[in-house]
């Protein structure tokens, strides 16, 4: 397997479309337009699952984040890659994804678009130690206020999806997935 470093990205422009491939190293050190996914898992009970991120990781180490998240390669679809970090980063595989948001690139993003995903699921992950240092599952109520009262100790990322989740609850009145707590796809 390559290093993270030496991973190829497709470079997009404001408009997400793809102008180039650099590595993943170039892309960060020169701020470059580049895609991204995040899934939250979410299980029947309604708890969503977080992840800290491994202490070696050069974005965020250390810091509290959605369930699974990583670059979109080059010439991969956004899903493609979302159901990809699942399987590499929990071990989770043929679950349905259920679109959340889509955010633009700029500075709180890492100059990353991302398309963020639902995912309902009561497997239980089995965290890649390479890329976790630890997994937690926390109820809505405790997670907004985890948050709150240490928000240093958090992503960006976390912040700006989980805010559309709990928008998104409060909005239907009832779970997006409603209907939906299939193990699979």
């Amino acid at each position: 397997m390559a290093a993270a470093d030496d991973e190829i990205l497709d470079v997009v422009d404001a408009d997400d479309r793809v102008v180039s491939e650099a590595s993943r190293a170039d892309v960060h050190a020169n701020g470059l337009m580049h895609r991204s996914v995040h899934v939250l898992v979410v299980n029947s009970s309604g708890k969503v699952l977080t992840q800290r991120r491994g202490l070696h990781k050069d974005c965020d180490p250390g810091l509290w984040d959605t369930s699974a998240a990583g670059h979109v390669g080059r010439g991969e679809r956004y899903e493609t890659a979302a159901i990809r970090e699942l399987h590499e980063e929990l071990g989770l595989e043929g679950l349905r994804l259920h679109g959340l948001c889509q955010l633009p690139a700029g500075p709180r993003t890492g100059f990353e678009f991302v398309h963020a995903y639902l995912c309902v699921t009561d497997l239980v992950p089995v965290p890649a130690a390479d890329e976790i240092e630890d997994i937690a599952w926390h109820t809505c109520e405790d997670l907004r206020d985890r948050m709150s009262r240490d928000p240093s100790h958090y992503t960006d990322s976390i912040k700006l999806i989980f805010s559309v989740y709990l928008n998104s609850l409060r909005k239907n009145r009832e779970p997006l997935w409603h209907g939906d707590t299939s193990s699979g796809g």
